[in-house]
Order: structure tokens, then C-alpha cells, then sequence
């Protein structure tokens, strides 16, 4: 209890010592603590914390990075063992421990059945939303072939759009993987 005291009052000692600006708050409580939210990710137009995981600096020092959630909080033996960094499980069972995916459906995507999660998602992070590999509007165009997408007439008018507002990218009961 003494020593726990100590500790506590050492952490606010060096805090107070350190100064009232959140920048040198960050620098002190992070030397103690892992996932103290860094205050420059805090202020009004820096990046902010995308759909998929948590607001974060790319290694290369890209705004608008997303860490994994499991990554930014440097949680690395929820899915790789400490001793060796190899995977706990499969690579196709790994995402699927955490992550809830509704596949029991008519039709699966190609690489969703074949848990192929890392063809089109970052495991560490990304600067697209839901941790993306490329952007959202020419994402498809990744695999699927842009004249053949473009030959059917439906998709003339859909010029601009994203696949997935008709499109499920990881199942569905409809034929074309539709919503």
C-alpha cells in the first residue's frame, strides 16, 4: 500500500514538475503508460480515429492513420505468440477470434472464404477507413478488372460511387454479393 503510494505521488510529483501543457503531460504520463492519447491527435483537423481503429501516427508520418485497436495499444500477444512473434492461430481462423462475420451466407466473397482477411484489410493499420489496403472508391478495381465492371450498364450510372453502398464486401444472401 506505502509503496503504491509512493509511486502515485512520485507520477503527480513529475507531473506538476513538468509543467500544465498538454504536450508535456503526454511526454510524462506516456513515459509510465501505454495508450495515453497524444495530444496533437486531439486538436481540431489533425486525424482523427477512422471506422476500423484507433487514431495514431503512420510509422511514415502520414496524417489520417488508423491503427488496430489490439497494435495501438501494443497488445501484440493478442495474436502473436511472445516468444517467437508467430501467429496463435491460422491466419484464416485469427481475425475471426476477435472479430464477428456473419458468413453463413448464399454467396461469400472469394477471399472471405478462403480467410483471406489480410487481401483486402491491414492487419497493423491503415490510412483508409475500416483498415483498407487501398481507397474505398477504386478499391475493387484491386482485383476486379475496371472494363469488365464498367462493360454492365448498372454500373454506367453508378460513376463515382463506392462499390459497397450496393454491394456487400463480405457476403450475401442476394446474387452479386448485393445488400
Amino acid at each position: 500500500m506505502f509503496a503504491r503510494m509512493i509511486i502515485v505521488t512520485g507520477i503527480v510529483g513529475a507531473i506538476a514538475a513538468a509543467g500544465c501543457s498538454p504536450e508535456t503531460r503526454y511526454r510524462t504520463l506516456s513515459l509510465f503508460f501505454d495508450g495515453v492519447p497524444d495530444p496533437a491527435m486531439q486538436k481540431p483537423g489533425a486525424a482523427g480515429g477512422g471506422k476500423g481503429g484507433t487514431a495514431a501516427t503512420d510509422p511514415s508520418g502520414k496524417p489520417g492513420y488508423v491503427s488496430h485497436g489490439p497494435y495501438a495499444a501494443k497488445l501484440c500477444e493478442a495474436c502473436h505468440r511472445g516468444d517467437d512473434n508467430s501467429l496463435l492461430l491460422p491466419v484464416e481462423d485469427l481475425c475471426l477470434n476477435c472479430h464477428v462475420l456473419n458468413i453463413k451466407k448464399k454467396h461469400i466473397h472469394g477471399p472471405v472464404a478462403s480467410g483471406g482477411c489480410r487481401a483486402c484489410h491491414h492487419p497493423h493499420g491503415s490510412g483508409k477507413p475500416f483498415l483498407l489496403s487501398s481507397e474505398p472508391t477504386t478499391f475493387c478495381l484491386t482485383c476486379h478488372a475496371r472494363a469488365a465492371v464498367a462493360n454492365q450498364e448498372v454500373h454506367r450510372s453508378a460513376q463515382g460511387t463506392q462499390c459497397t453502398e450496393c454491394h456487400d464486401p463480405h457476403g450475401s444472401d442476394n446474387d452479386h454479393l448485393m445488400r
